[in-house]
């Protein structure tokens, strides 16, 4: 049964190798890449029920004792990001059949979709701080395909900072992971957590504690790190983008929440402290980006940055509460954002410009296209009973119980300021007088693309409404994250 947990992974993996051929076979494409997405997530729903049922499942290959093999363990944590992760993926290429240009599909889209999906699942799943930056090259490889698909020069421009960004975070990743090795002797997590543990973390793991702070932060966009982010990710197609802003950033904030629960919680006057300043600047950051802009592309990236901010505070918080509202956040967070690039992605098809002021009238003849960008509006807000409602609100009731009461009050505030910078797309594009528009769209392209586009949306209603049901795998994800002996003694116990 334990070697189950691999096939997330594995799955992506082989359909990946198997789309590399008949590229210029769109059906082949489409309906493999679909069958492979579909069987990774029916492997993840399993294997989520698994986790919960008979709790952490582990596999070491070769079967060497940890920790010296490499492990793989699939904890409620980990079972949640790689399900969602799925999930999200088989909407981006259902939607991706009527956005993304045939020229495009044939340039290995759908290899690049099921390699980053490789990259992520297995960053999420590995048990091995070296083999997490393995996984971070395979999905940063897989990115920079998909970032450059069409040769725009916009792309072009974006992709070489995306690229040179990541080249260096990379190399600073490895660094990190050497001067721990130097320390620990181990790269195994469950074993690097005992041994900073035995040392009673000394200055030395608070320094790597902060490097690797960097090198995460710079994937997740961190204040003052996310510079990156937006000219980056704006210049990629929408269903590109869609994927990114779901997943890539959510792999950086998964690996702080990971070391920062596991590894580096003897100093938390000092760590913890550290990213709950870096969150609240990063919520800020974003606001200040959010509020700026008339370009609907840049104010929904910006939000990315906000809620990157807001789910860092709840893992600073360190307590059960917090972390339970920040994994109930993040798991929001990546379904509503990949339906708002949805939306605002047939938005930009119907207008021919991402230009706010360029827009207008929207709602006379597309009502429900309206409605929907209204749910997810405020449900990226907040609004109860939606989806971003439980998670905050939670986040903010740890913050009080750590003490942190301004800090709390202020992520509250922020929810208005997230609020108002969506609720402006509202208004000018479906509201108002109705302007002339450049694009190119017939009826049949809009409903293929309103239609996984309206499902997801009303997932994520039945994400925040629902809540309930969900609610006892978020306490099995909290638990684990804030007493790192439910990780350490279900990977080190023998066979």
């Amino acid at each position: 049964m334990n070697n189950f947990l691999l096939l997330p992974i594995i799955i992506p993996f082989f359909f990946g190798m198997i789309l590399i051929f008949g590229q210029k076979n769109l059906t082949y494409q489409r309906s493999f890449s679909l069958l492979g997405i579909g069987l990774a997530l029916l492997s993840a729903l399993s294997l989520l029920l698994t986790v919960k049922e008979d709790g952490i499942q582990k596999v070491t290959f070769g079967d060497w004792p940890v920790p010296y093999g490499i492990t793989m363990v699939s904890d409620m944590v980990s079972a949640l990001l790689v399900t969602t992760t799925l999930l999200i993926a088989l909407f981006v290429v259902w939607y991706g059949f009527g956005s993304i240009t045939k020229e495009r599909e044939r340039f290995f889209y759908y290899p690049g979709i099921m390699f980053i999906l490789t990259g992520v699942n297995g960053a999420f799943t590995t048990g091995d701080i070296f083999n997490l930056f393995v996984f971070f090259e395979v999905l940063l490889m897989a990115s920079y395909l998909l970032i450059v698909l069409g040769g725009e020069k916009g792309q072009l421009k974006g992709s070489i900072k995306y690229i040179l960004i990541n080249v260096i975070s990379s190399a600073l990743f490895v660094i990190t992971v050497a001067y721990l090795y130097s320390v620990v002797g181990t790269l195994n997590m469950a074993d690097i957590a005992v041994k900073i543990a035995e040392i009673n973390q000394p200055g030395i793991i608070t320094v790597i504690a902060v490097l690797f702070l960097m090198v995460f932060g710079l994937k997740a966009a961190i204040f003052p790190l996310y510079f990156w982010l937006p000219t980056s990710y704006a210049a990629a197609p929408i269903p590109v983008l869609t994927l990114f802003g779901a997943l890539l950033t959510k792999v950086g904030v998964y690996a702080i929440t990971r070391t920062y629960t596991l590894f580096f919680v003897h100093d938390l006057s000092y760590t913890h402290d550290l990213l709950m300043a870096l969150a609240i600047a990063t919520i800020v950051a974003g606001c200040i980006g959010a509020l700026a802009y008339f370009d609907v592309k840049l104010i929904i990236i910006y939000n990315i940055v906000i809620a990157v901010g807001v789910i860092l505070f709840g893992v600073s918080q360190m307590n059960e509460t917090s972390l339970k509202g920040a994994m109930f956040y993040l798991i929001h967070d990546m379904l509503i954002k990949a339906a708002l690039f949805m939306l605002i992605g047939i938005v930009i098809y119907i207008t021919g410009t991402s230009d706010l002021r360029k827009m207008g009238g929207l709602m006379k003849k597309y009502p429900a296209l309206g409605w929907c960008y209204l749910i997810a509006a405020f449900g990226l807000a907040g609004i109860p009973p939606l989806s971003g409602f439980v998670g905050k609100l939670l986040i903010v009731q740890g913050g009080f119980e750590a003490g942190s009461m301004w800090s709390s009050i202020f992520i509250l505030a922020s929810s208005l300021l997230v609020l108002l910078s969506v609720i402006r797309i509202f208004l000018y594009a479906f509201w108002g007088e109705e302007k002339e528009t450049q694009g190119t769209i017939d009826k049949s392209t809009y409903k293929m693309l309103f239609m996984p586009t309206a499902v997801l949306v009303l997932i994520t209603v039945a994400y925040g409404v629902g809540s309930e049901w969900i609610t006892p795998f978020m306490d099995d994800a909290a638990k684990l994250l804030n007493d790192p002996s439910i990780y350490i003694d279900a990977v080190m116990k023998e066979e």
